[in-house]
């Protein structure tokens, strides 16, 4: 039932094209929107450099925790020698002020944790609203209502105040990675789980839903086999945007001072003991917070082409570069 065929017309013509699927007719939306494309194209190398991270330090020669004292002025503070940080063919991108270990080893090994996190902890976000949102929607009246009000609850917690709390009271030897990905998966899926069952109450009026339930198949078989398929769109999408946003709270926490401990390294770590070299090491601040920002923004705007591409009818909210059918029928594409 839902996993028939979805066919297109062909440009002019009422006449169908069978044989392209929901998966192509994605695909082909995705690839108009330019700027979609450019943001995958940035994720894409970001997450390759994440995975690379040992490979490229092991070219440079250098790892992120190993000090090199003699290449900090410890009579200036602990400013790097030499310009740019001290940059050169030893030190790509410099090394950090009073430490000495090489910046470019802890940017990308900064990399897998704030990507790491991220998604982890976004995978468990999209595993229990899924989870809360469908058992919502499918079971009784006094299920609804406990779930509802307990995912209300959830929503209302203010999501950084709480991470504070948590981490502060968990004993340090415990893994901060894996800490960090648990209290923010487990503290922000309310939102996810109102979606999902908004969506499942939905599809359960729709006529294959009726089908199956009359043919004798159970509840739980109904939502994987019939309802699961349709909520794919809503949960990628709101996913997708979830993504940037978890980066973003993890390099808070770092900041704050609660999240990654050194040695190991993470962005909102690096932040955090840049704020007094800003002047002295610029770049020990610029690099950190432009791989941030760089991330944050491919990751939204890639985010954006997702839900535009899975729900045609909503215009982004990006408009450069995403390419509109034009309605007229002649099949050509306007660019806002």
């Amino acid at each position: 039932m839902s996993e028939a065929l979805v066919a297109t017309q062909a440009p002019g013509t009422d006449t169908p094209v069978p044989g392209a699927t929901g998966a192509r007719q994605f695909w082909r939306r995705l690839r108009a929107q330019r700027a979609a494309l450019v943001a995958a194209v940035v994720v894409a190398l970001l997450v390759l450099v994440a995975l690379a991270a040992p490979l490229l330090t092991a070219l440079e020669g250098q790892d992120p925790t190993t000090y090199h004292p003699s290449l900090i002025d410890s009579a200036r503070g602990g400013v790097p020698i030499g310009s740019f940080g001290g940059a050169g063919a030893g030190h790509w991108l410099g090394v950090e002020p009073q430490t000495g270990r090489d910046l470019f080893a802890r940017l990308v090994y900064g990399a897998r944790v704030s990507l790491g996190v991220a998604l982890a902890a976004t995978v468990v976000q999209v595993a229990i609203g899924v989870v809360v949102g469908v058992a919502s929607a499918l079971g009784s009246r006094w299920v609804d209502q406990l779930l509802s009000r307990i995912t209300d609850v959830i929503v209302a917690m203010p999501l950084v105040i709480m991470s504070l709390a948590l981490l502060a009271i968990v004993p340090s030897s415990f893994p901060r990675p894996v800490l960090v990905t648990l209290v923010i998966g487990l503290i922000a899926w309310g939102n996810i789980a109102k979606i999902v069952r908004a969506q499942t109450l939905t599809l359960k009026g729709l006529d294959y839903v009726s089908a199956a339930r009359l043919s004798g198949w159970g509840t739980w078989q109904i939502a994987r086999r019939e309802l699961l398929p349709g909520l794919a769109a809503p949960v990628i999408t709101y996913a997708a945007l979830l993504v940037p946003m978890n980066i973003s709270v993890e390099a808070a926490l770092s900041f704050l001072g609660v999240g990654v401990k050194p040695p190991t390294p993470s962005w909102g770590q690096m932040l955090t003991s840049a704020d007094v070299w800003y002047q002295a090491a610029p770049q020990y601040l610029l690099l950190p917070a432009g791989a941030l920002f760089v991330t944050v923004l491919a990751l939204t705007v890639l985010g954006d082409g997702v839900r535009t591409a899975l729900d045609p009818r909503a215009a982004s909210r990006l408009r450069v570069g995403t390419g509109r059918r034009n309605e007229s029928g002649t099949g050509k594409e306007e660019t806002a």
